[in-house]
């Protein structure tokens, strides 16, 4: 429905242009949901596309830890027997990971509960507030 002039505006009842604003705000409203659909749908696509190629890093990156972790028992066992050398680097890799796991821990902790804090307390003050205006 075209936009009417202001005369054409001024013949019609008030239950008409009521009627025709709620069709428009129906419509709008519509129309933005499915824009945000769509822009939903290209930044999930663009996600997805990052989740594999992060993926495929952390694959290669362990790869990496694999043979670089054979290169230093190699280089190692050059003065020492070999498994000499491989208990060396077991336990540099085991204080790597009980470090990580510690620090990982810790800042998990300090998290807290998975509760929005924040949202449940200004939910809390919207029912009071409710609470008082019906009062």
């Amino acid at each position: 429905m075209a936009v009417a002039d202001g005369r054409q505006l001024r013949d019609r009842s008030t239950g008409t242009l009521v009627r025709e604003l709620m069709e428009q705000l129906t419509r709008l409203a519509r129309q933005e949901v499915e824009l945000a659909k769509a822009e939903m749908a290209e930044k999930g696509r663009k996600a997805g596309l990052g989740a594999g190629l992060l993926s495929g890093a952390a694959i290669a990156g362990l790869l990496f830890l694999g043979t670089f972790t054979a290169f230093l028992v190699l280089a190692l066992a050059e003065g020492m027997d070999a498994w000499l050398a491989s208990l060396i680097i077991a336990v540099l890799w085991a204080a790597v990971a009980l470090v990580l796991a510690l620090v990982g821990r810790q800042k998990v902790q300090d998290v807290g509960a998975p509760v929005p804090e924040k949202t449940v307390e200004s939910v809390k003050e919207d029912i009071e507030w409710l609470k008082g205006q019906t009062s």
